[in-house]
């Protein structure tokens, strides 16, 4: 029997790392993954891997050319397009050379500030906030425009907040990373926390998303369908701060701040808040992922935020190359802090 065949735009990523990983240890699936090469040694044993730079087309069509020669892919897993240009790269690569193209989109794009808590597939796609929402957007349009007119395959994923071992995920850090919050928290500093920390948001574990994700693949049933792959779990900031200090051993000391004015604060050092919180984490959102599990019933949440914040924290501990100190973030984070402070004293 034929295996199925898949090739990966990207796979070491946080989510298409998990994705690789699991479809590797299924006898049905022959991987390929196509990148820059610059991470060899996390792909896992038995997938072929593709060297070539995917912003260099030619070079990206002869490597695979060269690689597959005239197999046609049963999925084709897109996770480095960022804006049009890359879409309709894309399209010229793979029209005719796939039977499913999976673009991977963010649950960013839907309407900012939400009509309405409850996200699924039919809310509406509008950020004016972040520009990166914005462009998902367009490459989706495109793509979708193209299924309509010419049948191109396409499935639209939209995932929300994936975290993987790697890496903390918290509401708002430096460019450096989360490691200067939980630097923070562990010598008793007060940690920002945007808003008053009651919104609620969705942590989902990259292993977690790896399910819902494979179960579309080579679906019939997900062809010119969007869906958004999330965990079930629904925390507020305060709650996700404080599974962190829990996991961590340490008293947490919370110092809220509204997003708006981090988001303007930030704009004077560098910091894009106004994307990454009005755009997107300071909005509550619960979403419904019962389009997905139709197709995918076995999607659950199995790792819960309070075992991966662990599993994150016992790998960042053994791993010091995941601990990058921000001095930068930490003067901010006072300078705000301080500044609040000021003008509470003040009234």
């Amino acid at each position: 029997m034929a295996k199925l065949k898949a090739l990966f735009i990207g796979g070491t990523g946080t989510i298409s790392s998990a994705i690789v990983r699991r479809l590797a240890q299924d006898p049905l699936w022959e991987v390929y993954v196509l990148n820059r090469g610059n991470r060899k040694d996390s792909l896992p044993e038995g997938v072929h891997q593709i060297i070539a730079d995917i912003h260099d087309e030619k070079a990206a069509a002869e490597a695979i050319r060269e690689a597959t020669g005239d197999m046609i892919f049963d999925s084709v897993c897109e996770f480095v397009g960022f804006v049009a240009e890359d879409a309709e790269r894309d399209y010229r690569l793979f029209k005719g050379k796939t039977r499913q193209y999976i673009y991977t989109s963010s649950a960013s794009a839907y309407q900012k500030p939400a009509a309405g808590y409850i996200i699924t597939e039919g809310t509406a796609l509008s950020n004016p906030y972040w520009q990166y929402s914005r462009n998902k957007i367009a490459c989706e349009e495109f793509l979708m425009e193209k299924y309509r007119q010419e049948g191109f395959p396409v499935t639209i994923v939209r995932p929300s907040h994936t975290y993987c071992e790697r890496q903390i995920p918290l509401g708002i850090h430096g460019d450096l990373g989360s490691w200067q919050v939980i630097k923070r928290m562990m010598e008793g500093k007060p940690v920002l926390v945007h808003g008053d920390g009651s919104s609620l948001w969705h942590l989902t574990f990259n292993t977690d998303f790896a399910v819902g994700y494979t179960g579309i693949m080579a679906n019939r049933h997900a062809i010119g369908e969007a869906f958004q792959i999330t965990g079930d779990e629904v925390l507020t900031w305060d709650q996700i701060y404080q599974t962190v200090a829990d996991a961590l051993g340490v008293k947490l000391h919370p110092y809220h701040v509204s997003s708006w004015f981090l988001a303007a604060a930030g704009k004077k050092y560098g910091y894009d808040f106004e994307g990454s919180l009005l755009g997107d984490k300071a909005v509550s959102v619960a979403f419904d992922n019962s389009k997905l599990k139709r197709l995918v019933p076995e999607m659950r949440t199995s790792v819960p935020f309070h075992k991966g914040v662990r599993i994150a924290l016992d790998y960042i501990m053994a791993h010091p190359e995941c601990r990058t100190e921000d001095p930068d973030f930490d003067a901010f984070c006072d300078k705000a802090i301080t500044s609040q402070e000021r003008a509470l004293a003040e009234i």
